[in-house]
């Protein structure tokens, strides 16, 4: 048993809100592990969205998924949390003690009396698009599923597939570096937010941005260097041949819990129901915080998810310590918290 890592909580996920439970819990002076399948910090919004402005994190009135990674790390710091990255959390066992006993893909056990499930959605890989050999175009960059260095983009042909968030915030976000951006969609309705559609028809009215109502009918190139995309019209004969040399396709994302959904917990629609008092589920001292869980009223927001931390973690401090009360006590005023946060 010496192989086995003990602490307070183990947290699997390390998106924004796995990242603000650790410094809810550190106030506590709980320590957590995390445990990501991704290789650094931030889930989905590093891994999707680095360079996407994010507008609805309080006091923040825009940054983006990068940013607001870096500054959650600076803010828990402090804390010394430790990092399993590249892993899976593929089994829990409950011990005698009523503790657990998590284990990763790499074979790395942690114990802890709480685990806290923030996955976002699970599990996610990009939906490709239904066309054959893509496999050297990814290889070779010439389509990406998700913008990670937005500079990279800079004076390419732009072709951007799909009728969503992501597909129409990065033709607004690109026409200003790219040589062009032709947007295509399979009919001239979208599902983004209606202030980026406004944008995009201006951009379109202005000749910047071509749109192209079709379906992405196949890739024209060698080596994994692409110089077309055909896209063919309802009622076209033949697809048109569409100079490009980066197609972003932006179809959405599979989600699969994984071996989470093998814990033993309710789950209703890959999501997992929680109370809305300690968001703990329906096995005693396992919590979920986040878009992973569900309840009357969910909204998916990263600022939903900061709540749900905080109360989570004071929930999980009355499993770790019961015979200990929780003096509630404010950042600003409390000199103690800010011994912890290093400020005083």
């Amino acid at each position: 048993m010496s192989d086995i890592q003990k602490t307070d909580v183990i947290i699997i996920g390390a998106g924004p809100c796995g990242l603000f439970a650790v410094f809810e819990l550190g106030l506590l002076d709980l320590r957590c592990h995390l445990v990501d399948i991704l290789d650094k910090p931030g889930g989905q919004c590093a891994e999707l969205y680095p360079e996407k402005p994010i507008y609805d994190i309080p006091a923040l009135p825009i940054c983006t998924g990068q940013e607001l990674t870096d500054r959650l790390m600076e803010q828990i710091a402090p804390f010394d949390p430790v990092f399993h990255y590249g892993q899976m959390a593929e089994a829990l066992e409950k011990l005698d003690d009523g503790s657990w006993l998590l284990t990763t893909s790499d074979g790395v056990k942690l114990n802890a009396p709480v685990v806290v499930i923030a996955a976002g959605g699970g599990s996610f890989v990009p939906k490709r698009p239904p066309l054959s050999d893509l496999d050297d175009f990814e290889a070779s960059g010439a389509v990406q599923y998700a913008v990670r260095k937005r500079d990279t983009l800079a004076g390419k042909r732009l072709v951007i597939a799909g009728g969503g968030d992501s597909a129409l915030d990065w033709t607004v976000n690109l026409v200003d570096i790219a040589e062009s951006v032709t947007l295509v969609h399979r009919r001239d309705d979208f599902r983004a937010a209606p202030d980026t559609v406004a944008k995009m028809r201006a951009l379109v009215a202005e000749g910047r941005v071509t749109l192209h109502i079709g379906q992405l009918k196949g890739l024209e190139g060698t080596g994994g260097q692409l110089e077309n995309v055909l896209v063919q019209a309802a009622g076209d004969e033949a697809p048109d041949a569409l100079a490009a040399d980066v197609l972003l396709p932006f179809y959405g994302l599979t989600m699969k819990l994984g071996p989470i959904a093998e814990f033993g917990l309710n789950l209703e629609e890959n999501l997992i129901p929680v109370d809305t008092e300690r968001f703990e589920t329906s096995e005693p001292s396992i919590f979920a915080v986040g878009d992973i869980n569900h309840y009357p009223g969910k909204l998916k927001l990263i600022l939903s998810g900061f709540h749900e931390a905080a109360l989570m973690a004071h929930a999980a401090y009355g499993i770790i310590h019961p015979d200990k009360k929780i003096r509630f006590q404010y950042t600003t005023s409390s000199s103690s918290l800010q011994q912890k946060l290093g400020v005083a």
